[in-house]
């Protein structure tokens, strides 16, 4: 034999010379959830180390998650039902939970990436990421939502707006507005294949912002996220997010949707992230806690392959412990 490939893996140093893709904690985006009140933290029964915190809490652990390499985080609000609506008006007040939460942690860890989520789901009264109007989620009406809210966010001081809502036309219309009021260095990242997917179960309870069952509105959120069985048409939606204006294009999820990252990274050369979803990390943490993975190897192993798949950042709640590990 002339050619031998297990000459290079024999030992550690040379695995190790020759490996393609290497984690660090510069890929990862930490999700994180904040809720009302004061020294308030709620553990999520079905993420396992992931919690709803209020602010002071939260902003304690992004200085510690920082420190741990941590530079971008990815914030959700547990929004009082008694602010829902159909308007989603809470989520541009100039005094609501997301704009103080921004402003607290830029003012604690003014270096910290904030990446706020756009999207009018957990302000709804009926959980959906746009407005109803007879019956439907009206695509256009929702625009208007979405860049009110986009401004709010960059004038609390947002480094980069996340809209994860998948409204037809919504990055146009958020870029025109940002620059309308002369955040022009606010960046957008756009969920731009986001998936109609059952791994999202455990957010969803996290937020309570789960489509409302009722004959009322027989849309579920399959009429704009996309349906799972197409790969082609994810191709459009990243080259027309691309087109709008979009700065970051966003996958989700992320290990079953490889092959999709794997495409994307071939015809754009925009940053890819790629979401690790609450379903992805439920599962590995309900498998380890019976015994049959083992966590830290598999964590690393998961996070690897989105990365080597073409990922340029990573979503993750499992970033504050991956990041222990490799500091190690």
């Amino acid at each position: 034999m002339f050619t031998r490939n297990r000459r290079l893996r024999s030992n550690a140093s040379i695995r190790s010379l020759i490996q393609e893709t290497q984690l660090t904690t510069n890929d990862f985006v930490l999700p994180m959830f904040v809720m009302e009140g004061n020294n308030k933290k709620e553990a999520i029964s079905s993420m396992p180390g992931v919690f709803r915190q209020s602010l002071d809490l939260t902003v304690q652990q992004v200085k510690e998650n920082y420190a741990l390499g941590i530079k971008a985080i990815n914030i959700y609000m547990k929004v009082s039902d008694n602010l829902k609506d159909n308007t989603g008006k809470e989520a541009w007040n100039p005094n609501g939970l997301m704009q103080t939460a921004i402003k607290a942690i830029k003012d604690a860890v003014p270096e910290v990436i904030i990446m706020p989520d756009v999207a009018l789901d957990p302000y709804s009264i009926y959980g959906h990421d746009g407005i109803i109007k007879n019956g439907k989620v009206d695509n256009d009406s929702t625009l208007e939502a979405l860049a009110n809210m986009s401004v709010s966010l960059a004038e609390a001081g947002a480094d980069i707006v996340a809209p994860s809502d998948m409204m037809d036309g919504r990055v146009l219309a958020i870029r025109e507005a940002l620059d309308e009021a002369n955040y022009t260095d606010c960046g957008i990242l756009s969920y731009a294949a986001k998936y109609a997917s059952a791994f999202y179960g455990p957010f969803r309870s996290a937020l309570d912002s789960a489509p409302v069952d009722s004959q009322d509105i027989p849309e579920d959120k399959k009429t704009y996220q996309m349906d799972f069985h197409n790969s082609r048409e994810a191709i459009t939606e990243v080259l027309d997010d691309v087109a709008e204006g979009a700065d970051i294009i966003m996958i989700k999820p992320g290990m079953p949707y490889l092959d999709i990252v794997s495409k994307v990274r071939e015809i754009i050369t925009q940053p890819i992230a790629v979401y690790q979803v609450s379903g992805e990390y439920a599962m590995i943490k309900a498998a380890a806690q019976n015994g049959w993975l083992d966590n830290d190897k598999v964590l690393i192993e998961s996070l690897t392959s989105i990365k080597r798949a073409g990922a340029d950042m990573i979503f993750t709640y499992a970033a504050p412990e991956v990041a222990k590990l490799l500091n190690k």
